[in-house]
């Protein structure tokens, strides 16, 4: 079974992100074709990039790293909520990204943002980033803006447009990553 997983990218308190990610979770359970998780980076604690060799090495000295990467390796593709910040997506979203290398390569993304303008800024700087790490990214996203999915800017109350285009998202991220999955099968052979 294909296994999605849905990364939360935000750790600050308070944050919108939580149901953000909820609302994903609980719409993609509905769903036969693949296995969803939800990926919390506050479970995983990342301090900035503290690894001697690049991640394209693959030769990771800190447990931190080593859990990271197990958990990233599991998935066959992502979909990955972020917020907006200072017009881009959240530092510790890009700091999870830039930890690993091939445990990310051949992997389809998906991306739910959410913030003033739908967090749209946000994403074009992770599909750039998607694209260095040999991911396919989707072209369906989902854009929450805070004046019109969110009431009173903090509670969740997503319109049937942003429902409608999480499901078409979805539909493309289960497909790319069984697209995907004999390249993947193949690196590892190459390995």
């Amino acid at each position: 079974m294909t296994r999605i997983g849905i990364i939360l990218g935000s750790t600050r308190p308070n944050r919108n992100g939580g149901q953000v990610a909820k609302w994903a979770v609980d719409m993609a359970s509905s769903r036969t074709d693949a296995e969803f998780e939800l990926v919390d980076l506050r479970d995983y604690p990342l301090p900035h990039f503290d690894e001697a060799q690049p991640p394209t090495f693959g030769q990771y000295q800190h447990e931190h790293t080593f859990r990271w990467a197990e958990k990233v390796a599991s998935f066959d593709g992502f979909v990955m909520v972020t917020p907006e910040y200072n017009h881009s997506a959240s530092g510790v979203l890009k700091n999870a990204l830039d930890y690993l290398f091939a445990e990310w390569n051949n992997k389809a993304v998906g991306f739910i943002s959410y913030g003033g303008n739908g967090g749209v800024r946000a994403v074009e700087h992770l599909r750039v980033m998607a694209g260095e790490l040999m991911m396919a990214d989707v072209r369906a996203q989902v854009a929450l803006s805070f004046a019109t999915d969110f009431e009173n800017y903090r509670q969740l109350t997503p319109s049937a447009y942003s429902a409608s285009a999480l499901t078409t998202m979805l539909d493309q991220v289960v497909a790319w990553s069984e697209a995907l999955a004999p390249v993947r099968e193949n690196q590892r052979a190459v390995v």
